[in-house]
């Protein structure tokens, strides 16, 4: 019966298998049995079982404990093998050589500003402020954190930077035994030696080096000179208030300094400072009391090094920080770490800045404005800042930089400075994203340099059949009714292009111009911004319009050329980017800025310049509302320049009115970016070009393929405009593009109370739009959001 039923499992297939036989059973089925045994026995090789035996936790055990074994020992040979070396802090520095793009010398900078004291000098509770702002523990700790280190480890492992905390005996051990650079070998020796220096230096001794060889910011490493620098007392005199700041300083010395830091700066110093004596308060160093009741204490104004006055300062300024910046994102390591790596340490550093043009950049400021200026005579002339860039659209090199009157006067670089609104110029980075976006109207048109809006004053924004609370005046509330955007572009109508803003939509518009090269980080995207009611430097400007300038591949600003020392060479990235916005975009926008000059807001300081000779310019002016900035960032295809002018109170750096200046009359003597700011760009620009060219555009729109004016090298500067434009209803067609003898926009005429000196092409601010928008209508900024134009 056995066999039998066997044969009718196999016939079925086998399903149903065979009755299990007896330990008597016959030879075929102990064979079955056996085979099955095998294949279990495979299983078991290759299935879970198999990986069970293989990683059972004795062995996982054994192979940790093995690890560790062989990671003690060879920390056990790394400590015997690695000894304290000499320090060599001051063999580190050395004076930094800055060269012009044709390698002559532009300065040496870098002098060792340290003097060394004893902890005796420093008083107990500035030393406990330093303490509370790096490492608690720093008293009972064995002068190293683990976590920290093996944190840092790790991150330098797999390339995230710095990371990692350490504690004050390892800052000072880098500082003093070994350098800033970001490997796993110097890492473990930093670890090494940090824990012999802990067994061989008292606390005391750990702290008064760290403090001593620190830098601060301002050319000061060490706290005495620090102390100097920012308070101008001695190290034995800092209050505790001082002492917090100067310990807050370390984390990132430039972003800290109170006397450059931009808003978001000075906001993260007083958080820094507050986490220092609460710290103290913590540790049981400070009284809570007198903790509650301690105030801020602002620095004093900087003083510049021998070495550096005029221009240099500002130059070399902008060079370390752009150094800075490579080393922190070629060696991931922090700001601090590469300032230290920077200042004083055997650079030599080549600049894209171009000898010639730079002298020819600083002339055009002297003759076209600061001659001008009797600050005996007129108040607000003391409050006159300048600033201008300089950029090769084709390389992105920075080749003339104006950061101020003088590095020694004026500390903060008012080329890179942010706080200052740029206006209408920003108005062609809507017309940008408009282009690149393909957006359209209300109606559903596409935006274009032919397209019709309401150029009405005080017109409100409608999205969609809903009115979104914004309607601005145009300049002197003149009405335009239906134009062209290339029209009022030339004029520079307000209503127009904030309606523009809500059809691209604001997001859009914002994200353009983060692309173009503007730094938009916290900026909200609201219709007031189509003032330019934001904050943003000539350097900022001059990057957004070098890269319309280059057909829409991104341009961003460099004015590194090359930069090295006995260690290492700087990988100086190639400021020309990818294309970010489309070449037709890019080229419409040139080819309707042109406009600007040839018809519009720059025609009296730039078209009819006796120094143009036919050359193609294309640019755009911006005048703020309150007149606290005027600008004119204008382009040639081989040359791109941002001129800014600012309104700053000598005595408070508050922001203030340029009205009056220069003996214009007061009131109606607004300071417009069609006046001073075009002046100087045509001084400088037309004096340094060498040849005259057009632009290479790929658009059928817009000015320069369908002008209305044609340049010419014989035209007088002494044309004016004839008339003045007065508020008119809406028309029901577009106008063409005016002929030179109407006024642009509105700007009232500008009479100066005494003849001005120089060689300006014209003898009084030229008429202007005098635009419009920088939000002085909407006062601090940070209002834009709760607070509506006026009527």
């Amino acid at each position: 019966m056995g066999r039998a039923e066997e044969r009718r499992a196999r016939q079925r297939g086998g399903r149903r298998a065979a009755p299990r036989r007896s330990s008597g059973a016959p030879t075929g089925g102990a064979a079955s049995g056996r085979a099955a045994a095998r294949r279990a026995a495979r299983r078991g090789r290759t299935g879970k079982g198999g990986i069970r035996r293989l990683f059972t936790w004795k062995k996982l055990l054994g192979a940790a404990l093995g690890v560790c074994l062989l990671g003690i020992g060879a920390f056990i040979v790394l400590y015997m093998m690695v000894g304290v070396p000499q320090g060599n802090a001051v063999a580190q520095q050395e004076s930094n050589v800055y060269k012009y793009s044709d390698g002559t010398i532009l300065a040496r900078a870098g002098k060792v500003n340290r003097e060394s004291v004893s902890l005796e000098q420093v008083p107990k509770a500035v030393q406990h402020c330093f303490v509370a702002a790096e490492n608690k523990s720093f008293y009972h700790d064995a002068g190293i954190d683990l976590k920290g280190t093996a944190r840092g480890l790790l991150n330098t492992l797999t390339g995230k930077g710095t990371q990692g905390g350490s504690t004050i005996t390892q800052q000072y051990v880098k500082n003093y035994y070994l350098n800033q650079d970001q490997t796993v070998t110097r890492k473990l020796k930093e670890l090494v030696i940090s824990l012999k220096v802990d067994q061989q230096m008292s606390k005391d001794d750990i702290l008064a080096g760290y403090i001593n060889t620190s830098y601060y910011g301002r050319g000061a490493y060490g706290i005495q000179a620090a102390a100097q620098a920012y308070y101008r007392v001695d190290a034995k005199d800092l209050t505790v208030e001082q002492g917090a700041y100067l310990a807050a300083l370390l984390q990132a010395p430039s972003q800290y300094d109170w006397a450059v830091a931009s808003d978001t700066g000075k906001k993260l110093v007083r958080q820094r400072w507050d986490y220092v004596l609460d710290n103290m308060v913590e540790q049981h160093w400070l009284d809570a009391a007198k903790r509650q009741a301690m105030k801020f204490p602002v620095p004093k104004e900087p003083q510049g090094a021998p070495g550096l006055e005029g221009q240099k300062g500002y130059l070399i300024d902008l060079a370390d920080k752009q150094l800075e910046a490579q080393l922190m994102k070629q060696e991931g390591i922090t700001q601090a770490e590469a300032e230290a790596e920077v200042v004083g340490r055997g650079w030599t550093i080549t600049l894209n800045i171009d000898k010639k043009k730079q002298a020819a950049l600083e002339k055009a400021v002297e003759q076209q404005l600061t001659s001008k200026l009797d600050p005996e005579k007129r108040k607000v002339d003391a409050d006159v800042q300048a600033a201008a860039v300089s950029v090769d659209p084709k390389t992105g090199g920075i080749v003339a930089l104006y950061g101020g009157e003088d590095y020694f006067k004026h500390y903060y670089n008012n080329a890179t400075r942010k706080d200052y609104q740029p206006a209408s110029t920003f108005k062609p980075v809507i017309l940008a994203a408009a282009l690149d976006e393909g957006a359209t109207t209300q109606d559903g048109k596409p935006i274009n340099a032919d397209t019709i809006y309401d150029g009405t004053s005080g017109r409100q924004v409608v999205d969609h059949g809903t009115k979104v609370g914004f309607g601005p005046p145009n300049e002197d509330d003149v009405s335009y009714g239906d134009i062209t955007v290339q029209t009022a572009m030339n004029k520079s109508v307000n209503s127009v292009f904030a309606q523009m803003g809500v059809d691209v939509g604001m997001q859009k518009v914002m994200d353009v111009a983060a692309k173009l090269g503007m730094d938009t980080e916290g900026m909200q995207p609201v219709p007031a911004q189509t003032l330019g009611s934001m904050g943003a430097s000539p350097l900022e400007m001059a990057a957004i319009y070098a890269t319309l300038d280059n057909h829409g591949k991104k341009v961003t600003p460099s004015i590194l050329k090359s930069a090295s020392n006995r260690s290492r060479t700087a990988d100086i990235e190639d400021p020309i980017g990818d294309q970010v916005i489309s070449r037709e975009a890019a080229d419409t926008v040139t080819s309707v800025l042109t406009g600007v000059v040839d018809d519009g807001t720059a025609r009296a300081s730039v078209r009819d310049n006796p120094l143009r000779r036919g050359q193609q310019v294309a640019g755009k002016t911006g005048t703020s509302d309150e007149n606290k900035s005027a600008w004119f960032t204008g382009y040639t295809p081989d040359l791109v320049t941002s001129v800014g002018l600012f309104g700053e109170d000598a005595k408070t750096h508050a922001h203030t009115s340029l009205a009056g200046a220069t003996g214009l009359i007061p009131g109606s003597g607004r300071i417009n970016g069609g006046g001073y700011p075009a002046q100087i760009w045509a001084a400088y620009t037309f004096g340094v070009l060498d040849k005259t060219s057009t632009f290479d555009l790929d658009t059928t729109q817009g000015a320069a393929v369908q002008p209305s004016w044609t340049p010419s090298a014989t035209q007088s500067p002494s044309e004016t405009p004839s008339e003045t434009p007065t508020s008119a209803p809406p028309t029901t067609s577009a106008p063409p593009s005016e002929s030179p003898s109407q006024t642009p926009s509105d700007a009232p005429s500008q009479t100066p109370s005494q003849s001005p000196s120089g060689t300006a092409p014209s003898t009084s601010e030229p008429p202007d739009d005098g635009e419009d928008g920088d939000g002085g209508i909407f006062g601090n900024r940070d209002q834009l959001e709760d607070r509506q134009p006026s009527r």
